[in-house]
């Protein structure tokens, strides 16, 4: 077991202990809406809880404050800022499956589908939204438990915030060149700001925070690219969601980018009508190179990532074993 794969998994743990924890105690205040209605806000929930997610965000909360000189004995405060991320999360998401009008989520039905009521999809879809913005609220209280570093916890947490609204908002406009929706949407959401996060509850020095941004950003592109990628060929059994979403909802992804500059105007209707035929769109993506492209691109974020955790005066050892784990982990994941 490696340095990185040891606390990691003990954060996991007791990240998803925390919430598990967190969310019936907050279900409960909501007993005025109802016995019937909280179990089905519960339900609605339950992909999100237990062990169901990978919780990157919490280990780079957790590594982020190791690489600033934080120590174990600060464990529950790490922790409570790992559920604050992973509220925030659960936001998304949320909101994500209501504007793709996604079906699947960690195989399950969406919760707007799990909230609608009698067929009706827009009760569903207000629901869910609903539940997002409790998920964002509850992401303050979980915060709440950090102590005397709440103010420079809550500032990163709110910028983390304001950056993936933005970055989401640039991705459904489509106006945006693919790699800025990236580091918005993903890299900063995923990587960088967990990282400060930590860092900011173990009073971290500038001359770190930097080390870990020049780190962060590469590897969180890295992930919005692997990202993208399953999301037109990965497998819904493992990933948990239906392919092919970037290509019906006409994404600009970097992958998707690539194969329509090399479209001829068959090749651009088979991405167009990609819904009806995934498995054409998939070896066109192939055979024009724009797959083996991103993933050549991959590989050299990660090493970019690498590198950065090697400039001096550097990192403790084991948060630089952990996060160049963590980097292809996140680059390299099936889900």
């Amino acid at each position: 077991m490696t340095v990185a794969t040891a606390p990691a998994d003990h954060v996991r743990t007791l990240v998803d202990a925390k919430l598990d924890t967190f969310a019936a105690q907050r279900l409960d205040e909501l007993g005025f809406v109802g016995d019937e209605h909280v179990a089905v806000l519960r339900e609605a929930l339950a992909p999100f809880l237990g062990d169901s997610g990978k919780r990157l965000r919490p280990m780079f909360v957790y590594w982020g404050h190791r690489a600033a000189g934080g120590r174990d004995e600060d464990l529950e405060t790490v922790v409570a800022a790992g559920c604050a991320v992973e509220l925030v999360h659960t936001a998304a998401l949320l909101l994500d499956d209501v504007m793709d009008q996604a079906e699947l989520r960690r195989g399950r039905p969406a919760a707007h589908l799990t909230l609608a009521r009698h067929g009706d999809a827009r009760f569903g879809e207000s629901a869910a939204t609903l539940l997002g913005m409790l998920a964002l609220t509850w992401a303050d209280a979980a915060l709440l438990e950090v102590g005397p570093r709440l103010g420079p916890a809550l500032e990163v947490l709110t910028l983390l915030r304001v950056e993936a609204v933005g970055g989401q908002y640039l991705d459904l406009t489509g106006t945006a060149a693919p790699r800025t929706v990236a580091r918005y949407k993903s890299a900063k959401y995923t990587v960088e700001r967990p990282l400060h996060l930590g860092h900011a509850l173990a009073a971290g020095d500038e001359r770190t925070r930097r080390l870990l941004s020049e780190y962060a950003l590469p590897v969180g592109e890295a992930f919005q690219l692997r990202d993208d990628i399953l999301d037109v060929f990965g497998d819904p059994a493992v990933t948990g969601k239906p392919a092919g979403g970037d290509l019906r909802l006409h994404r600009n992804s970097m992958l998707l980018e690539l194969a329509r500059e090399r479209a001829d105007a068959d090749g651009e209707l088979l991405l167009e009508t990609a819904g009806n035929d995934l498995g054409r769109a998939r070896a066109f993506i192939r055979s024009c190179g724009a797959l083996e492209e991103v993933e050549a691109r991959i590989d050299t974020l990660v090493e970019h990532g690498l590198r950065a955790l090697e400039r001096p005066p550097g990192l403790p050892p084991d948060a630089v074993e952990a996060l160049a784990d963590l980097a292809v982990r996140a680059a390299r994941r099936e889900r």
